[in-house]
């Protein structure tokens, strides 16, 4: 389900945290579904559970996830909510990033022209 790349910059906890927002974004993890627990997950991807606790402790932050005491870790039920703050994050992400291109002298017509390519 997700693919941990042991050779990238980024850290692992933050591409599990990625891939989970990317299963739910896609539909393939559903509101209140139960996912793997701790243990079980850093096993599966062969890593410390340090790591994954890491990842479902920042998931668990976004309300992506909830812990429930002696049932399990679940996929929240208004995920909705964390999804669209997933998208206004990375929408302030790309202006940050068109400003910045601004300020090399590139116009917002040739930003986007760049873009399409």
């Amino acid at each position: 389900m997700i693919n941990i790349d042991y050779t990238s910059r980024e850290p692992i906890y933050l591409q599990i945290v990625g891939g989970m927002e990317r299963l739910i974004s896609l539909g393939i993890l559903k509101p209140d579904e139960q996912i793997l627990s701790i243990r079980e997950f850093a096993c599966q991807l062969k890593v410390n559970p340090n790591t994954v606790k890491k990842a479902y402790d920042i998931l668990e932050e976004k309300k992506i996830i909830i812990t429930k005491s002696t049932k399990g870790t679940f996929i929240a039920s208004d995920i909705g909510k964390a999804k669209e703050l997933k998208i206004n994050s990375l929408v302030k992400d790309i202006k940050e990033k068109v400003k910045e291109l601004e300020s090399y002298g590139l116009t917002k017509e040739e930003i986007m022209k760049k873009l399409a390519k």
